[in-house]
């Protein structure tokens, strides 16, 4: 499939700032099964310096610096992608929960796309005892890795509730479990905890994700979301595989890799900080089209 991606990001301030300096992680990074076509960046107003690269995670950066007087800032990303995904694993398929522990604890690959990131507690994604005890009740040693993958992705879809109005974009994973409730945000770092805590590297993957209307109902313009999901690394052989919790499914061609890191803090699409003491309103409208 190809789509073109459409990514509005508003900020409107209560009064006038300066110096609002912003990270923008909204050019997908490269990944196995994706190609990125074009990529459009605008930012008005227009910055005074762009510094572009790769963080220390699978993720593309820009760095910008707005040096006037400001009171709204629009950020547009506009891109074309070729999504092509491998064919989903079966559930019988890679090493044992047991082997795969060994594996990854004797791993020495300390890249960006090595296991040892992603294998103990980040900023966002906490080591928290009641989602291993969790997991643990869940998961059994001579479980393939995929099935385990499975299994944890199932509880989560099972158990717990898709609801915005239930956490907010900081609230701890801790508390969207024990309500069993949440988006995928949510969903996504509960099941990093989860896996990690059983010692299966799991990263934080962020991304969009092609959304049909209803039959007969118009697809209404920046209808669209920003998405989240969860790589679990299963071994030298399938490497990583994407567990999209929040609809219960391995990721296909529907979902656009964007970037994957320990957890959300690592691939938020827009964060940044100004001089002054305005309020702030920030939308976000996206648009997600299928070319072919």
């Amino acid at each position: 499939m190809i789509y073109k991606v459409r990514h509005v990001t508003e900020v409107r301030y209560a009064a006038m700032v300066q110096l609002a300096r912003f990270n923008l992680r909204l050019k997908p990074a490269d990944w196995q099964g994706q190609r990125l076509l074009d990529y459009q960046l605008t930012v008005k107003p227009r910055p005074v310096s762009v510094s572009t690269g790769e963080d220390a995670y699978v993720v593309n950066h820009s760095r910008i610096l707005i040096r006037e007087p400001i009171s709204q800032l629009h950020i547009e990303s506009r891109f074309t992608v070729e999504v092509s995904p491998p064919p989903a694993p079966d559930p019988s398929e890679g090493p044992t929960l047991a082997e795969l522990r060994r594996m990854a604890l004797d791993n020495r690959d300390l890249s960006k796309l090595g296991p040892a990131s992603y294998l103990y507690a980040s900023p966002l994604a906490r080591m928290e005892q009641n989602i291993g005890q969790w997991a643990g009740a869940i998961i059994a040693e001579e479980q393939s890795i995929v099935g385990a993958g499975m299994a944890l992705m199932n509880a989560i879809y099972r158990d717990f509730a898709y609801d915005d109005d239930a956490t907010k974009a900081d609230t701890p994973p801790i508390e969207a479990f024990r309500k069993r409730r949440g988006v995928c945000q949510d969903f996504a770092h509960i099941m990093i905890i989860a896996a990690r805590a059983l010692a299966i590297p799991a990263a934080y993957v962020s991304g969009y994700l092609r959304t049909i209307p209803p039959p007969g109902a118009e697809k209404l313009v920046g209808a669209d979301a920003t998405h989240a999901w969860v790589n679990l690394w299963c071994g030298e052989a399938l490497g990583w595989v994407g567990f999209d919790p929040t609809n219960n499914m391995i990721t296909q061609s529907d979902h656009i890799f964007t970037g994957m890191g320990r957890d959300y803090g690592d691939v938020a699409p827009v964060d940044g900080v100004f001089l002054g003491n305005a309020g702030q309103n920030m939308t976000v409208s996206v648009d997600v089209d299928p070319v072919t």
